[in-house]
């Protein structure tokens, strides 16, 4: 999943890419079901397009339980837990 993210203010303009071979192999090496890995890839993508990150330890805890509040909204599974 990539995002391109291009900011003019006020408003985020993003483009998320999806590739579904990579994603259906990514779902199967983690053990998700794949339409639970599309969402998640689907939500980290739209919270990449309004500036979270996870480079660092303590953005990637911030972001992982960002992820799994909106996918628990959603009524998903948790994304790490196929970990």
């Amino acid at each position: 999943m990539l995002a391109f993210v291009d900011q003019h203010e006020p408003v985020v303009l993003a483009d998320v890419v999806r590739y579904v071979p990579v994603m259906e192999g990514q779902a199967t090496d983690t053990g998700a079901p794949l339409k639970h890995h599309c969402a998640h890839l689907m939500v980290n993508g739209a919270l990449h397009a309004q500036g979270w990150d996870h480079a660092r330890a303590a953005e990637a805890r911030r972001m992982e339980a960002k992820e799994a509040t909106v996918l628990a909204g959603l009524g998903g599974a948790g994304p790490y837990r196929h970990r």
